[in-house]
């Protein structure tokens, strides 16, 4: 058998199995989930349809957080079931080694790295941002609606303060708080409603302004006026979206806008770095898959060898999730934090690999 035909059959028979493994766990997350949102039904206008829609919608950043676990598990299991059939044998008996089984299944493994890319840089941003409009739209909330007086950020040496932001670009109840140089208060702007109209322009509607000077203050009142500031929908949609389900590209503009704020920065860059990683675990788990092969042709056990899988699949995703939290790592580098789940699982992947040949 060519190395070509045996790469394509080994990619057919991973790829099967791979989809078949994400979509039994995406549908049983999906269902999680939608019991999840049973407690906040009938909540302003939140009914079934919003309801789906928010649940089918978070779908594929379910599917871009499992599929690393999904790729472990698929490739395992079609490993196993060669092995068990004594196809993995007659491969090593043909003369395919253990750097040349590696080869084949980082070829197929990077489609899988490409897809996890292009699935939490472009797709499942986009659809995040949207099940969280519909959502907030429904339950006719705000954001930042477990602050009681509304969402606060900053932009320079001004403070702004928002009751309500239905979309990042249509902003209710608007106070703008801007200090001079010397940090003494220096006018206080308040607009009933903010509209974007462009790169750094906002209009605000019905406006009050109070302008602090020293012979005392100095009130004016206008039907609109226009607010220039680096604050822009983008920004605004990370207080929609958690950090860990943004693109990459949307954290590193983020961070750069926290950063000129003199703002903390940490979880922020965990989240890019994990992001820029996260691809690689695929790899990784097809590399922990391998020496289980090594193992099925040895010893048989299937069933037991795709629990074990399992397992490591499921520590990995807790490992990752441990490894976001920036409580537990304030004195770790955002790029440590990052590697060091698919690090450890690479490690393993390398000691199992050595034990395997050494037997």
């Amino acid at each position: 058998m060519s190395s070509r035909t045996l790469n394509r059959y080994l990619a057919r028979e991973i790829f099967a199995a791979v989809g078949f493994v994400l979509l039994g766990f995406l549908s049983l997350f999906v269902f999680f989930d939608l019991i999840a949102e049973l407690r906040d039904l009938g909540k302003g206008e939140y009914s079934l349809r919003p309801m789906f829609t928010f649940v089918l919608l978070t779908a594929p950043t379910r599917a871009y957080e499992l599929m690393p676990v999904a790729v472990l598990i698929g490739t395992l299991y079609v490993l196993a079931h060669l092995a068990n059939n004594s196809e993995f044998t007659v491969m090593r008996a043909a003369g395919m080694s253990p750097g040349q089984a590696g080869w084949l299944l980082l070829k197929t493994g990077l489609v899988f790295a490409i897809a996890t890319f292009a699935l939490g840089e472009w797709i499942a941003p986009a659809a995040e941002s949207m099940a969280q409009r519909v959502r907030i739209r429904a339950m006719i909330g705000v954001i930042g609606q477990d602050m009681r007086s509304g969402l606060w950020f900053k932009d320079e040496r001004a403070f702004i303060n928002v009751r309500e932001a239905r979309d990042a670009h249509h902003l209710v109840g608007v106070r703008i708080y801007q200090f001079d140089a010397e940090h003494r208060l220096e006018r206080i702007t308040s607009a009933a409603r903010g509209d974007f109209l462009e790169k750094g322009h906002w209009r605000l509607s019905e406006v009050v302004q109070t302008q602090f000077t020293p012979e005392g203050p100095r009130n004016a009142r206008l039907a609109e006026a226009e607010w220039r500031s680096a604050v822009n929908p983008d920004l605004l949609n990370v207080l929609i979206v958690v950090p860990e389900r943004m693109s990459a590209w949307n954290l590193y503009r983020f961070i750069g806008h926290l950063g000129a704020n003199r703002q903390k920065t940490d979880r922020y860059e965990i989240a890019l770095w994990k992001k820029l990683f996260y691809p690689i675990a695929t790899l990784v788990m097809m590399a922990l898959a391998l020496p289980f092969a090594y193992l099925h042709a040895r010893s048989g056990m299937v069933g037991l060898k795709v629990f074990l899988g399992i397992m490591l699949g499921i520590f990995f995703y807790m490992l990752n999730s441990l490894f976001s939290h920036v409580g537990l790592l304030q004195s770790w580098p955002p790029f440590a934090a990052a590697a060091v789940p698919s690090t450890a699982f690479f490690l393993a992947a390398l000691l199992m690999m050595w034990v395997v040949e050494r037997r």
